[in-house]
């Protein structure tokens, strides 16, 4: 494998990569997900570390705190404003950059594909505007297209989860078990199985999806010591030195101003 060949900056560039709310929404999430992967094949494989009651027990205090980080940390992270002017559209565009996968995210991973083989240099999947202030993205391309299936997969695995708690569960008189059920029933009846097994399926297939999930995230794309400053980021300080430019392009602000003159003479010209 090829590695950059890019040199260090000529100065320190200290950025926060993370916030602290981040950061405890990673630690969060991943303890839950910890929390509920092993008691979860406890109670499914009958394995005798605890007791069963223990195991449910530690199981649905993790739900609670795996779903608020996922569904309510992670969006209030991405989408929320701190006094910035024209908010709405800034945090849909940090969105798009940021955390779905596109043209420039498929030309990266190309070119890591190549680069595995000995075709090329490792692209750089960290970049930072200077001029603004700001990552315009910060993620390996291969973790953006992870985001749909995890998401895909927390959505399957609470449904489910709603009817293995309890089959008759109603709050406020609404028959949510109950509906979640009936559809289940609809999509059994075309395979022509049972209903509640086809739930207990989806539910442990969703489960080997975090484990799948845990190793390609971290024993695979994140296992090099040149990507170790990304868990010192999100586990420990937030901040990152951009002057490493290992897996990392800084758009510097004299190439801006470079391009705005460039842009300024072909004007003139025409």
């Amino acid at each position: 494998m090829v590695r950059s060949a890019e040199k260090p900056a000529s100065r320190r560039i200290i950025v926060e990569r993370y916030t602290w709310l981040e950061r405890v929404t990673h630690l969060v999430h991943l303890v839950a997900m910890f929390t509920l992967l092993i008691t979860g094949f406890k109670i499914y494989f009958g394995w005798d570390f605890m007791s069963f009651q223990t195991a449910r027990a530690f199981h649905m205090i993790a739900v609670p705190f795996f779903l608020v980080a996922n569904w309510i940390l992670v969006p209030y992270n991405i989408f929320s404003c701190k006094g910035e002017r024209w908010c709405v559209r800034n945090r849909v565009k940090h969105f798009k950059e940021s955390y779905v996968f596109g043209e420039d995210d498929a030309e990266r991973l190309s070119g890591i594909v190549r680069n595995f083989f000995g075709k090329g240099k490792y692209p750089a999947f960290t970049i930072y505007d200077e001029q603004e202030g700001h990552y315009v993205t910060k993620l390996h391309p291969m973790l953006k297209l992870l985001i749909i299936f995890e998401s895909t997969a927390i959505a399957l695995i609470a449904i489910t989860g709603v009817v293995l708690y309890n089959i008759a569960w109603a709050p406020l008189g609404l028959p949510i078990s109950e509906w979640i059920l009936s559809a289940a029933w609809y999509v059994a009846s075309l395979f022509n199985v049972d209903a509640l097994g086809l739930i207990r399926l989806v539910h442990l297939f969703a489960a080997y999806w975090f484990v799948f999930e845990l190793i390609v995230h971290v024993g695979i794309l994140e296992f090099d010591p040149d990507v170790w400053k990304y868990h010192k980021a999100i586990f420990w300080s937030g901040k990152e030195d951009l002057s490493d430019r290992h897996f990392v392009r800084v758009i510097e602000e004299k190439d801006q101003k470079g391009l705005l003159t460039d842009q300024k003479g072909v004007m003139e010209e025409h």
